[in-house]
């Protein structure tokens, strides 16, 4: 079973078309979880955990910490925020620590993809953080990819004249936002969409090979 999940604030954003995408083209059997309006703390170092390598802490995480366990294979995705992980995100894989006592590593061996959406395409901050968790956890990277995302400042309401924000960045000052002002979706990322069904079967023959 394949397990994908948007780190993303919001439920049916851009890191959830491409994770959704990915699992539905690789002709496997699949969850998809969204933490967007979920409750997830950060590892408070309680070390609760030491024994037994499961998290305490009670909150939303625990069901996705089991779904992890479940899975053979773990999507993650998550918005690029100040060149890392937005905090609900970054929560979320921080909490992966307590798989890893005793030199027993419970994620050891899963495939793992990362995905991070906009931010640089070289070095991104995403990228290098769901790496460094995935490698902590031993498990065996298949690969990663950046696509292009959705800034807020397209949605807010204050894009058009705001200095510092992304819409004047690219386009200048607006006296409105058009439909060729927006931000490519996905499914418009021809490139990126290549890359993600690439990526798809491969996890597929990879994972029904392992059946075998």
């Amino acid at each position: 079973m394949i397990l994908g999940i948007s780190g993303s604030g919001r439920a049916n954003g851009t890191t959830s078309d491409v994770i959704k995408y990915i699992l539905e083209q690789s002709g496997q059997e699949y969850e998809y979880v969204s933490l967007a309006g979920k409750k997830i703390n950060g590892c408070i170092g309680c070390t609760r955990c030491a024994a037994d390598s499961f998290c305490k802490v009670e909150d939303d995480w625990q069901e996705i910490g089991h779904k992890m366990l479940k899975a053979d294979a773990i999507i993650f995705g998550a918005p690029d925020y100040y060149d890392t992980l937005n905090a609900l995100a970054h929560a979320c894989l921080e909490r992966t620590y307590c798989f890893r006592h005793l030199e027993k590593y419970k994620l050891a061996g899963k495939l793992g993809v990362g995905i991070a959406v906009d931010g640089p395409e070289i070095n991104s901050g995403v990228i290098k953080y769901i790496k460094r968790v995935m490698d902590s956890n031993q498990m065996a990277i298949m690969d990663t990819f950046q696509v292009e995302g959705y800034s807020q400042c397209f949605s807010c309401g204050y894009g058009i004249d705001c200095a510092s924000g992304t819409v004047v960045d690219r386009h200048g000052f607006l006296d409105e936002i058009e439909e060729k002002h927006l931000p490519s979706k996905f499914k418009e990322q021809k490139d990126k969409k290549l890359k993600a069904y690439k990526i798809a079967k491969t996890l597929g023959s990879i994972l029904e090979e392992r059946k075998n």
